[in-house]
This record gives C-alpha cells, sequence and structure tokens, in this order.
C-alpha cells in the first residue's frame, strides 16, 4: 500500500474512532453514601437503588453518558470529590451556604422538610417536651444543626449514618431522631420502624435546610453542572422524573417552584 493510502487509511480510522468517542459520550463517578433508603441504598447484590440513584441513572440517559455509583462514607464524601475519587455527588445533599463554600451545586432535585420520630410508648407528646431530652442525628447534616439551632434545650447525639441512630431509637438509648420526613416516613412504616412513629414536622430553615436537595461536582466545573441541569430541566419536562417519583412517593417531593 501506498504511503499516500496508508495516510488516507489512518486519517479514516481515526475519524471513525473520534465519531465512536463521541457517540459514546462522558463516563462519570457518582459518589453516594448508600445508607439513606428510600433516597438511597444497595441490596444484596450489590445494587445502588433508591429515588437518587434512578433520578441519577435517567439523568445520564439524558446526558448520553455512561455512569457508575460507588459508595462512599458521609463524613468524607466532599474531600473525596475534590480528591477527584468520582465526578459529582448524588446523595440527598441539602444545598448550603456552607456547602457552597466547598463545592458547586447543581438546581435541586428535590426539596422536603425535616421531621422528628419518637418510640410509639414516649411520653413525648410536642417539640417542647424535647427539653432535657437527647435526640440523635447523622453527623455533619443539617438535621444535626437544625437540633443545634432550633432545639438547644435538648442534647444532641451525633452518629455516623441514619442506620445506628434508628437503631439506638428502636432501643431506647435516644429519647428521639431528627432526619428528612421522607426517610423517617418509610422507616416507620416498615418493620424495623414498627416501634417508633413520626412526631411532627419541622418548618425549613433556609439557612439551615438550603434551597433543597442538589448534586454536588466540583468548584470551577460549570461544564458538568450544565450539563446536569440541562438534564434536570429534560426529565422534569418529559415526564421521567414524575414517573420516577410516583415509584417511591405518593406526593410532590420536588416541592414549590
Amino acid at each position: 500500500m501506498s504511503k499516500r493510502l496508508i495516510a488516507v487509511a489512518s486519517l479514516i480510522a481515526a475519524s471513525l474512532f473520534a465519531g465512536s468517542a463521541l457517540a459514546d459520550g462522558e463516563k462519570y463517578v457518582i459518589g453516594t453514601d448508600s445508607t439513606y433508603p428510600p433516597f438511597e441504598y444497595v441490596d444484596s447484590a450489590g445494587n445502588f437503588l433508591g429515588f437518587d440513584m434512578d433520578i441519577g441513572r435517567a439523568l445520564c440517559e439524558e446526558m448520553k453518558a455512561e455512569c457508575t455509583f460507588v459508595s462512599n462514607d458521609w463524613d468524607g464524601i466532599i474531600p473525596a470529590l475534590q480528591a477527584k475519587k468520582f465526578d459529582m455527588i448524588l446523595s440527598s445533599m441539602s444545598i448550603t451556604d456552607e456547602r457552597k463554600q466547598l463545592v458547586d451545586f447543581t438546581d435541586k432535585i428535590y426539596n422536603t422538610p425535616p421531621a422528628i420520630a419518637v418510640p410509639k410508648d414516649s411520653d413525648i407528646k410536642s417539640v417542647e417536651d424535647l427539653a432535657g431530652k437527647t435526640v440523635g442525628a447523622q453527623t455533619s447534616t443539617t438535621h444535626a444543626n437544625y437540633v443545634e439551632a432550633h432545639l438547644k434545650d435538648s442534647e444532641l447525639k451525633l452518629y455516623p449514618s441514619s442506620d445506628e441512630f434508628k437503631l439506638d431509637l428502636s432501643d431506647g438509648r435516644v429519647d428521639a431522631v431528627m432526619d428528612d420526613v421522607v426517610v423517617l416516613t418509610e422507616w416507620v412504616k416498615s418493620n424495623d420502624g414498627a416501634c417508633c412513629k413520626i412526631l411532627t414536622t419541622m418548618p425549613v430553615d433556609p439557612k439551615i435546610n438550603g434551597a433543597g436537595a442538589g448534586i454536588a461536582v466540583r468548584k470551577g466545573d460549570d461544564a458538568l453542572r450544565e450539563k446536569l441541569n440541562a438534564a434536570i430541566a429534560a426529565i422534569r419536562a418529559n415526564g421521567k422524573y414524575k414517573e420516577i417519583q410516583d415509584k417511591y412517593f405518593d406526593f410532590d417531593v420536588y416541592g414549590a417552584e
């Protein structure tokens, strides 16, 4: 084969490879603390399940991107993003001013209020009765910050994950717990949460709870953030978001516009 034919063949091959790579789209790794049903959890087979995980898959499909999920402890999830262990955090992370100092956020994925759960036989009948009681919450969360700010007469007990404080509540080692109303509601409806009940939902504090839960990306990664925002808008418009929402909830989890 002549040098010219070899050059032409090489150019064609390169063009085909570039076209194939473009068709395949981007590849992203999504970090999540997979201990937060019904939003994110892992089954016995290692499959990532939950509302956020299905939303993540829908967004990746909309972006024509190949995505994989990895688990990461909540405490270290932002440092892991910054260290480029994954490209984004999709893990029910509230969009707060404090976190905006460390990461950039997409538009919200959903917005639900916090709530308090207590044992069914508890003598706690109102928020006022929490004075002098111990309230559990997951460390480094808006819920822990909320207890500190609004339940100052209570003692805050911190836990690495929601699984641990739920177990302590059911075993009587803590008087009450605070978490997202959806998470607690699903738990008290389950066999594991049959011990307990929702005491009340709490008013949203915009300074603490932020504008809802979004997807976190590294500071300055505007290209990915904008792609995700476009994909969020698209699945909201084409009905895919509602399809996923209705699989998990019987109410509008997105919240007011």
